[in-house]
């Protein structure tokens, strides 16, 4: 089995949370996820926090700019990449400041080259996915666009073994040739899985770093998941149906960030509960105990977005407590 780099019985986010103060919360994450913290992302602060303007604001020599309200290519930078640039300047400069001597992994988060190009718009109007070649540009530029942003944390935080998440909501529908056209009479046509895998393999390849391929829609691809060479897999439980698969990337020492519960909720998340469902569905598996804490981090099913800031607090501590709860033997 390889080895993984986060501790035994650690537990994360995925990325996002509630409210628009970035300072409170990175306090909450390094604070309540202190084996594996991330970088936070606040969607309620408008475009250029949602994922497709983040994402896109990776791109190297690819502007992109709003366009009656949908993200677009540009032919040149302009006011909306600018607010997405100074939004990440500043989560990352209060990373620097309140992740000063940390030491050990940490997770960032992007947007996926397959959501990307169903999400942003041509200039002459469709999807990137509609274009082989605008794809294949646009994972190029991602990939060198995540590099950097690598490296950069690396020096703002010199003893953080950083963690890339790739967030690919829309890969099953890609797959599926479900992604619908403007019109919504019909839809961009399926890609087949080697090619989903090559282009993520790019991206993989390039960062320099151990990736984890997030998606918490249903029919996660794992065998596409498994071909990219991602380390890790993150995804909702509740949306697995069929083991076998599952249990076949975990036999090929692929990482599993386990959505092991709701994102949100009125009731407080109870760690026991979460550790427990964890652990029957790793017994269902038929896997080692001893091998449980090592290769599963616990997280919430999605992103905190919509959660209540009180409920996405105490969910965080309870994922943390949960991963302590199966390191127990």
């Amino acid at each position: 089995m390889p080895e993984f780099p986060w501790s035994a019985g650690a537990a994360t986010g995925i990325g996002s949370l509630p409210g628009t103060d970035i300072a409170e919360a990175q306090r909450i994450v390094l604070g309540e996820l202190p084996d594996l913290p991330h970088l936070p992302e606040l969607p309620d602060r408008g475009p250029g926090a949602d994922m497709i303007g983040r994402g896109a604001g990776f791109l190297v020599e690819l502007p992109v700019q709003l366009y009656a309200g949908r993200w677009q290519i540009a032919s040149r930078p302009g006011k909306d990449l600018r607010r997405t640039a100074d939004l990440l300047e500043r989560d990352l400069d209060q990373l620097t400041e309140q992740a000063d001597g940390y030491a050990g992994p940490l997770k960032i988060q992007a947007t996926g080259p397959w959501t990307l190009a169903a999400g942003l718009d041509l200039p002459i109007g469709g999807r990137m996915l509609r274009d082989p070649g605008a794809v294949r540009d646009l994972t190029d530029s991602l990939a060198e666009g995540l590099r950097r942003h690598v490296e950069d944390v690396r020096k703002r935080v010199p003893g953080a073994t950083v963690l890339l998440q790739l967030d690919e909501p829309s890969l099953p529908a890609v797959l599926a040739g479900q992604v619908p056209t403007e019109s919504g009479l019909s839809a961009y046509r399926k890609v087949d899985g080697p090619d989903a895998a090559t282009r993520l393999r790019t991206v993989v390849e390039t960062v320099g770093t151990p990736v984890i391929l997030h998606c918490c829609a249903p029919s996660v691809p794992l065998q596409v998941v498994r071909d990219s060479s991602a380390a890790a897999v993150a995804l909702d439980l509740s949306l697995v149906k069929d083991l076998d698969p599952l249990g076949e990337a975990i036999e090929a020492g692929l990482g599993i960030f386990a959505g092991a519960a709701p994102s949100t909720g009125t009731s407080r998340p109870d760690s026991k509960k979460i550790a427990e469902r964890v652990r029957t569905l790793w017994q269902r598996l038929g896997f080692p105990a001893a091998r449980l804490p090592e290769q599963v981090v616990i997280t919430p099913a999605c992103g905190l977005a919509g959660a209540t800031p009180g409920y996405a607090r105490a969910l965080l501590k309870a994922c943390t407590e949960a991963g302590r709860r199966i390191s127990e033997v």
